[in-house]
């Protein structure tokens, strides 16, 4: 493993850092190395490790008091900064672990008690202070604090790199692991974290206080030092030692199963696993909690899905702990989706995963009744998916979390495989697995993360880039959901996914062309997994006396303002039809449909029809729990009403701009924004179908009666 330290690049960085009361200069070096650590992925990965630096602040009553800094819980090391440490005093942990070990037998089960009812209250209550970046950020003292804090060193490093987790998750991890380090390093058995692991810990450094670090068997690897660097030169000095061993062991050949013919593509096979993996919110509601998907199919994840010993690799377990509450610790494994059987294959993944949740609730009563602890069960769904012959899926609420959990299950993957050649993968203990998925500590990380209403939904909007569309998709953006973003002018969709944000899957398509649209539907498919609303948004003012219109007009506008709602509806009914657990399709329909003006045949024509398509698809596709419902606006600045054509109406009627755009009942002007509102009110009504909602401040003429 390369080392990145830069000495430059480091004084350049604290600098950019003023050091003040409550951060000291110490801090900003810990930082630097904190980012290092966070780049590389075999050594932490989203959130995890953690680092700390000991240092001496100043009370309010002027007392000088030792505190450590210690990385909170959850921040990527990749972009910490110096204010993302939470300060914890010293001297209530010192005073802790001399209770440890001055006492007896009985205060030691105390002891393992608190460690379960009040671990973090003791943490929350020793921060040296609580600034208004940590209220805002929701900074919490990791559950390492104790481990941190017990060591004697400056500067401690933690981190769970993965040729350390392939070594030590071995039935003769320990073993192996001295074979590489010698004295070098010391070496703590596993402990879930807190105070015994915290306890375990400084009795192996003690024992040796020569040692560089210390090995958290089947969970990371802790390096220290006087100064950052030196506890990162260590780091890496020591993965790589590791690395060495395993690339020095013998090749083992992974026996492959043999595939069909041909196999369903993946644009077919993740909506099936996006709908069977859904639990509804109410019995009989309709209304599911759903994932969004990130798939992976690296040469090493091929290797591994491919095994004619998948199952059994797949049922070891989590590669270290801290990934368990992500991905839980097994991942869900499916039958090779032959393309011979596409119903079959949808069949048995649905049995697949009723199975797995079945097999996860069963543990939880298990673990429950064995443990004694009082705890609600977590859903049962799987977070990640392997597929033989396809590759792995990462679910999760939200496309950040799908991704983190793909990169988990990619770099387990490697793990187990390099495991596997060393010799033989070996987890934590089911009972080890439910108390850290369920303790408390963990918990809370859950549970501070708050999904608004369209988490884990995808919205696919037309003509995205424009003043309704991108008004829209950023109202279902706001609200969680993941968006794809159509529209013909690739110019304008740059600037559509600048406004909203890089996740968004921006994509030029001529909606006019089937197979344009087909390709964006299977791109939809390939990057998020399916799609579950649809807002069909396209249009063109075309306009003519409609005796005198020519048939190429008509027809031209018949195939933007009708055929393509026709054509993106067709393509979103056979993906929600694969997943099975319904969908909504909106449209924008326009006053034109009822409410026709003068010389405006050509658009309102198709605009009617596409009213009643709007109807039709409510009537033909209920059945398949599919809603359709239109949105009847009027008056709204965009592409279709620009500034040239409301002054030129103003102009006609005698009216100033003003007074003509706020022409209706409520004497206000509508706007792109209030569209957006309609249609995600229409998304979010979950027994609604063949409904228009008519947004134009007041306009009886359009009134539909």
């Amino acid at each position: 493993m390369q080392n990145l330290w830069n000495q430059s690049a480091c004084k350049e960085f604290v600098v950019q850092w003023p050091t003040g009361p409550q951060t000291p200069p110490e801090l900003a070096e810990l930082a630097y190395a904190s980012r290092l650590l966070g780049k590389e992925g075999r050594l932490v990965m989203h959130g995890g490790g953690n680092t700390s630096v000991k240092s001496e602040l100043t009370d309010v009553l002027g007392n000088k008091v030792n505190v450590l800094f210690i990385k909170g819980s959850g921040i990527d090391l990749a972009d910490v900064t110096p204010m993302d440490f939470t300060p914890v005093r010293i001297e209530p942990m010192q005073k802790l672990r001399k209770m440890m070990l001055d006492g007896d037998k009985h205060s030691a089960e105390e002891l393992k008690q608190f460690s379960n009812r009040e671990f973090k209250h003791f943490l929350y209550l020793n921060l040296f202070s609580l600034s208004d970046h940590m209220v805002k950020k929701g900074l919490t003292p990791s559950i390492e604090t104790l481990l941190h804090a017990f060591l004697p060193h400056k500067y401690i490093l933690h981190t769970h790199a993965q040729a350390l987790l392939t070594m030590s998750n071995q039935p003769e991890g320990e073993s192996l692991c001295s074979e590489v380090f010698g004295d070098s390093m010391g070496s703590v058995p596993y402990y879930m974290p807190g105070i015994e692991l915290a306890r375990s810990a400084e009795q192996v450094y003690a024992a040796n206080p020569q040692v560089e670090g210390l090995v958290l068997h089947k969970h990371g690897l802790v390096t220290f030092g006087d100064s950052a660097r030196e506890a990162y030169d260590r780091m890496i000095a020591h993965v790589t030692a590791l690395e060495e061993r395993i690339a020095a062991a013998q090749e083992r050949e992974v026996p492959s199963i043999k595939m069909p013919r041909e196999l369903l593509l993946q644009e077919v096979v993740a909506p099936v696993i996006r709908g069977a993996c859904v639990e509804e919110r109410t019995p009989q509601s309709r209304d599911y909690d759903t994932f969004i998907l990130d798939f992976r199919d690296s040469p090493v994840v091929m290797e591994y899905v491919n095994s004619s010993n998948l199952a059994t690799m797949a049922a070891k377990g989590a590669m270290t702990p801290d990934f368990i509450i992500r991905t839980k610790n097994q991942p869900l494994v499916l039958p090779v989706p032959d393309a011979s059987d596409p119903d079959g294959f949808t069949r048995k993944v649905r049995e697949a995963v009723e199975a797995y949740k079945k097999e996860y609730i069963a543990y939880f009563e298990r673990q429950k009744v064995s443990s004694g602890m009082e705890v609600e069960m977590l859903d049962p769904l799987p977070r990640v998916v392997l597929v033989p012959g396809l590759g792995l899926f990462g679910l999760g609420r939200t496309m950040a979390a799908a991704r983190s959990n793909a990169d988990i299950a990619e770099s387990t993957v490697g793990a187990i495989l390099d495991a596997e050649r060393v010799g033989c993968f070996e987890s934590i203990s089911e009972q080890e697995v439910f108390a850290i998925e369920y303790w408390e500590m963990e918990q809370a990380k859950v549970r501070k993360v708050r999904h608004d209403v369209f988490a884990g939904k995808i919205v696919l909007v037309s003509g995205a880039a424009g003043g309704i569309g991108l008004a829209t998709a950023k109202a279902f953006r706001d609200r969680g959901a993941e968006i794809v973003a159509l529209d013909l002018n690739e110019e304008a969709l740059a600037g559509a996914r600048e406004v909203l944000g890089p996740d968004t899957l921006t994509m030029a398509c001529d909606v006019t062309d089937r197979e344009s649209v087909a390709a964006a539907f299977r791109k939809a498919c390939t990057v998020f997994g399916g799609v579950d609303i649809i807002v069909s948004n396209v249009g063109i003012a075309l306009q003519g006396r409609i005796g005198d219109v020519d048939d190429a007009l008509l027809r031209r506008s018949f195939e933007l303002n009708f055929f393509s709602h026709q054509a993106i509806s067709q393509h979103a009914v056979d993906v929600m039809r694969k997943q099975g657990i319904g969908g909504c399709l909106l449209y924008n329909v326009s006053k034109q449909a009822v409410n026709p003006g003068p010389d405006f045949g050509p658009y309102g024509l198709p605009k009617a029809a596409t009213l009643f398509l709007v109807r039709q698809y409510a009537l033909d596709h209920g059945r398949d729990g599919i809603r359709a419902n239109g949105v009847n606006a009027d008056r709204i600045r965009s592409g279709l009403l620009n500034d040239e054509m409301i002054a030129a109406r103003s102009k006609a009627r005698g009216l100033t701009p003003e007074e003509y755009m706020a022409g209706n009942l409520l004497k206000l002007e509508v706007t792109a924004e209030d569209v957006a509102d309609a249609f995600v009110h229409l998304a979010l009504e979950k027994k609604t179908t063949g409904s228009i909602t008519t947004v134009d401040g007041g306009n009886i003429a359009a009134a539909l009666r």
